[in-house]
């Protein structure tokens, strides 16, 4: 395990004597998490809700009551019923602890988890026995480094969710995929509309009735019909450019998401059962390098790396905390 680059950790590093006795004073042992309230939050939690927030309100507040008299009220209803949905199923794949069954019936997450020791035991699962949780577990389970607990039917560990996807959650997290694309797509079209109308045919902007009250067309009403805000047409043009890059992006990455778990429900596999298939063997250090064209399917390589960087998925495939015998 010396040897191993862990999650981005370099092991060969090696702290001076005192310094090590200090850090081992220091560190306490580390807790299971519960779900994805449990602290600490990650990062990627604050940037998923900001985004979110950004779009509905714009969405709501600026481009749908911008929309024909027709098309708005359609809109209205469609989209609030993504993003409630989105909402809804997103919230329910945080709070659920996909923990493994005799996982959360018996260990006390208030308990910090024991320290490995591999000088007894070749793996943290064995003979789906955990070491660390001290629970028999289910033949799917694995040990997941950040939760510090065994998750059922394990997918991956997502940082967007904080929360580990397992069987008892996965279909939570797919339905918030799948709502979410869809709802960005319907923002995306929203917002095309609008600008290019702009450009077109601005009349089709200002059937509200506030309008009647406005001579000039560089004004322009926003938050219709409840807090009108005056603004001029530089601000709604610059806001309708920064939320459609954002959406378009948003809706790229998720698209590409969708997709892969798309692959894998018709291949019948986990993220994880993809990563230990498709990482790449340890090469004998006396072996020449093999040419480009027998170095194996570079576009698996890609995903592979689009897996780690888009989804969160915080494990590396070697590690003991997922290893089973």
């Amino acid at each position: 395990i010396s040897q191993m680059d862990i999650c981005g950790m370099n092991q060969n590093g090696v702290f001076p004597e005192t310094q090590a006795n200090s850090v081992k004073k220091v560190l306490p042992r580390p807790l299971s998490r519960v779900n994805g309230w449990s602290p600490p939050l990650h990062p990627f939690q604050a940037i998923a809700w900001t985004t979110f927030l950004l779009v509905s309100i714009s969405a709501f507040g600026i481009f749908i009551p911008s929309l024909p008299r027709n098309w708005k009220y359609a809109a209205y209803a469609v989209m609030g019923v993504l993003f409630t949905f989105h909402l809804i199923m997103h919230l329910i794949a945080i709070t659920i602890d996909p923990a493994d069954t005799n996982v959360r019936l018996k260990k006390d997450y208030s308990e910090p988890v024991p320290t490995f020791d591999r000088s007894k035991h070749a793996h943290v699962i064995q003979n789906q026995y955990c070491h660390l949780c001290e629970v028999t577990v289910s033949k799917k389970a694995r040990h997941c480094s950040s939760c510090n607990k065994c998750v059922s039917g394990f997918d991956h560990h997502c940082k967007w969710l904080n929360n580990c996807v397992g069987s008892r959650n996965y279909h939570f997290f797919f339905g918030s995929v799948i709502s979410a694309t869809a709802g960005l797509l319907g923002i995306v079209f929203i917002l095309l509309y609008v600008f290019i109308q702009y450009f077109v045919n601005p009349d089709e902007l200002r059937t509200d009735h506030l309008y009647k009250d406005i001579s000039s067309e560089n004004v322009w009403l926003l938050f219709l019909p409840l807090w009108p805000v005056r603004v001029k047409t530089p601000m709604v043009l610059s806001i309708d450019v920064v939320v459609l890059l954002l959406a378009i992006t948003s809706f790229v990455l998720l698209g590409h998401l969708l997709i892969f778990h798309l692959y894998l429900i018709c291949k019948n596999k986990s993220t994880f059962d993809y990563m230990m298939q498709t990482r790449v063997p340890p090469q004998p250090a006396e072996k020449k390098e093999l040419p480009l064209k027998n170095r194996g399917n570079i576009s698996q390589v890609f995903l592979f790396l689009y897996v780690i960087s888009i989804k969160g998925w915080s494990h590396c495939v070697d590690s003991p905390y997922t290893g089973t015998s």
